[in-house]
């Protein structure tokens, strides 16, 4: 792989540069402040939006619209600035939306005190009601124009701080492979450091460029701003910060951990003298846990069902004109501690599906092994002409489900409940784990893989939200779900 950030030789020739390469390289080299003023700017803008949609409610509910807008504005880019929103390197999207949700807390709060203070005490209920509504407005906008940001920034290779890796090229190459893989985490590696003891053999295989070993470190000739440092161990940490003059401040510093076993975005650090400690969230099934989610489902599902009448009796009406039969069907699968849940949809499939998809099975191989793979096919001969497909895309088949939600059956975000067939294929461990929490309508594996992930990316990311659940991670992926819907990205 060409090297795109680092001169790799002591004293190498000059090179000309063609005007589009030096562009590209001032813009890299202000990097830092193009993200910071890209995300300022959707943050103002989103903030500004959120006091006009929040005016336009007070007015309709006959209460006082959200004054001084203007200063609101300043508070909230200095919030975010203090929470750590504008760094562009990290931290990830769930951490990014926790962090926004307790500025924006803060924000309404310190607003909230200033104007019972200017004002007094009247209407104070009146006050707080506004002003949660301008918290709900600001955070459900700015979460949609931050993602917007950030997919453009992305987009122009310049999210992601300037990260190399040291250690062996063995433990390094993973975490090389998943920081490339997962842009979004703001963390783009460059090259290689490689400890004394790496194997050479194994160097050539590595996915980056190779910069140098930490036995010649004054060797090293950045050509571009190293922001951040990622070690294998404590022993490359203790020499880089001994030797390198290369990586000194503003450089950031971290020391990988593999925490595979014990998956969570919210771990704390624990400074244990000479040790360091790692604590993992324990109370993702605790009473306090499974009250706001019951609250936060019913509190959205009543008025969802609601809405969603009338577009379910239109599907219903059309799927019954395109092929006879019940409109809906119910379904059983496993639910919440291995019991049976009857799982409502609209039918976007033949009445005698099971006949036709045997006979495609057996007719076509290949379709035979995407179904054992996905349990889904991609040119499905059971789905309805004209609507079926539609309604599968459009997720609108599953807002019967929402009827399962109110009783207590699903929760609006959880592991999606399997049939029996299906959850066969799992071993019995991860079956378990599956069954301790409620079935949901949408989840992690929806918004990010849909049905284009295979069984091992439904593990990981299963396992991943039951070992985090919470009323954060819940919300986030409810604003990711509208999104993947509205992409229809996997869907099947």
């Amino acid at each position: 792989m060409a090297d795109q950030g680092l001169n790799l030789h002591q004293a190498s020739r000059p090179s000309l540069r063609s005007g589009s390469d030096r562009g590209l390289g001032l813009v890299r080299r202000h990097r830092k402040s193009i993200v910071m003023a890209s995300l300022v700017s959707g943050d103002v803008a989103a903030a500004f939006a959120a006091g006009y949609c929040t005016g336009l409610l007070a007015r309709a509910a006959g209460l006082p619209a959200p004054q001084h807008l203007e200063v609101t504005v300043l508070l909230v880019v200095f919030a975010f600035f203090v929470v750590g929103l504008y760094t562009g390197s990290g931290p990830g999207p769930y951490q990014r939306f926790r962090q926004r949700a307790l500025g924006i807390g803060v924000v309404v709060a310190v607003w909230s005190i200033a104007t019972i203070a200017h004002d007094g005490g009247g209407k104070i209920a009146d006050l707080i009601v506004v002003q949660a509504a301008y918290a709900a407005c600001l955070l459900l906008i700015g979460h949609y124009v931050e993602a917007a940001s950030r997919a453009l920034l992305m987009h122009v290779d310049l999210w992601g701080a300037s990260t190399v890796l040291v250690g062996t090229s063995s433990q390094c190459r993973d975490l090389a492979q998943l920081l490339t893989r997962k842009s979004e985490l703001g963390l783009k590696p460059i090259g290689l450091i490689r400890t004394a003891d790496d194997d050479s053999s194994m160097a050539g295989l590595f996915p980056l460029p190779l910069i140098g070993t930490t036995t010649d470190l004054a060797s090293i000739r950045p050509r571009t701003e190293i922001e951040v440092a990622i070690f294998t161990t404590a022993i490359g940490l203790a020499a880089i910060q001994r030797d390198c003059h290369v990586l000194a401040q503003p450089c950031r510093f971290m020391l990988l951990e593999d925490i595979r076993t014990a998956q969570s975005p919210w771990l704390r650090m624990h400074a244990l003298e000479t040790m360091l400690g790692i604590e993992t969230p324990r109370n993702s099934r605790s009473l306090q846990n499974w009250l706001l989610k019951r609250m936060l489902d019913i509190v959205l599902a009543v008025p969802l069902a609601l809405l969603a009448l009338p577009v379910v009796a239109l599907a219903a009406i059309s799927i019954k004109l395109i092929d006879p039969g019940p409109a809906f069907f119910v379904q059983e699968r496993i639910g919440h501690r291995g019991r049976l849940v009857k799982m409502h949809k609209l039918r976007t499939m033949y009445a005698n599906s099971n006949h036709l998809l045997e006979e495609h099975l057996n007719r076509n191989p290949q379709a035979r092994a995407e179904w054992r793979q996905f349990f889904k096919l991609r040119n499905d001969p059971r789905i309805l002409p004209v609507i079926g497909n539609f309604l599968r895309r459009s997720s609108i088949d599953e807002l019967p489900q929402l009827w399962n939600v109110i009783r207590g059956d699903m929760s609006l975000v959880g592991p999606r409940p399997l049939p029996a067939y299906h959850a066969e294929q799992l071993d019995e461990e991860f079956r378990s784990l599956r069954t301790s929490v409620l079935p949901g309508i949408t989840g992690l594996w929806q918004v990010s893989s849909r049905s284009d992930g295979d069984l091992q990316v439904l593990r990981e990311q299963d396992l991943f939200y039951i070992r985090n659940s919470s009323l954060w991670l819940d919300v986030y992926i409810l604003l990711q779900t509208l999104p993947a819907v509205l992409g229809a990205r996997g869907a099947r």
